[in-house]
């Protein structure tokens, strides 16, 4: 493996920053074919202390006034870059109304039509990317989606939304086999 491979996300996780446990869970049939960028909306985090309080309230949020069965996303990214377990790899999310049965979600903790992503934050999505290309869990010709591309929504904010191709420019990198840039 070349060396752009070999740079994986450091994942934290649900043990670690306290989920509750899910109602249930419905696996995906097989890996990823659409990844679809978020962002929470709320003000941005940093670290495990921040991010565990954050993540606690949102999972609460999804679970209790929208009667999610786990928190709605796949992986959350502190604007420090860290990651956040969510539903994890392989477990069908609740972030894309009719999306969700092939796709993962990310979620950037902020409100990006305000912020900018962190460089951090977006170099942890690629890392993300990465690992779930190598460990089988996103399709090697997945397709990156801001949520607004499919559906009614501000969503990923408009910062982010103009980070995307930051983000899809880099993947063409690990898909076709190149060396290039993280």
């Amino acid at each position: 493996m070349y060396s752009l491979m070999r740079q994986t996300a450091n994942i934290v996780s649900r043990q670690e920053w306290g989920a509750a446990a899910p109602k249930q869970k419905e696996s995906l049939e097989g890996p990823a074919k659409k990844v679809v960028i978020h962002h929470t909306a709320l003000q941005s985090c940093k670290g495990l202390s921040e991010g565990k309080d954050r993540l606690q309230s949102i999972q609460r949020l999804h679970m209790k006034e929208r009667h999610f069965d786990d928190i709605g996303y796949n992986f959350l990214i502190g604007g420090d870059g860290s990651v956040f377990e969510g539903r994890g790899w392989g477990v069908m999310g609740a972030h894309t109304k009719g999306h969700n049965h092939d796709s993962l979600g990310i979620a950037l903790m902020g409100n990006f039509n305000n912020d900018s992503p962190s460089k951090e934050a977006i170099l942890s999505v690629k890392q993300l990317l990465m690992s779930g290309v190598l460990e089988g869990f996103i399709e090697p010709q997945f397709v990156l989606y801001g949520h607004r591309d499919l559906g009614a929504t501000e969503c990923p904010g408009k910062n982010l939304y103009a980070a995307l191709s930051k983000l899809r420019s880099s993947g063409k990198h690990f898909r076709e086999g190149e060396e290039g840039e993280v």
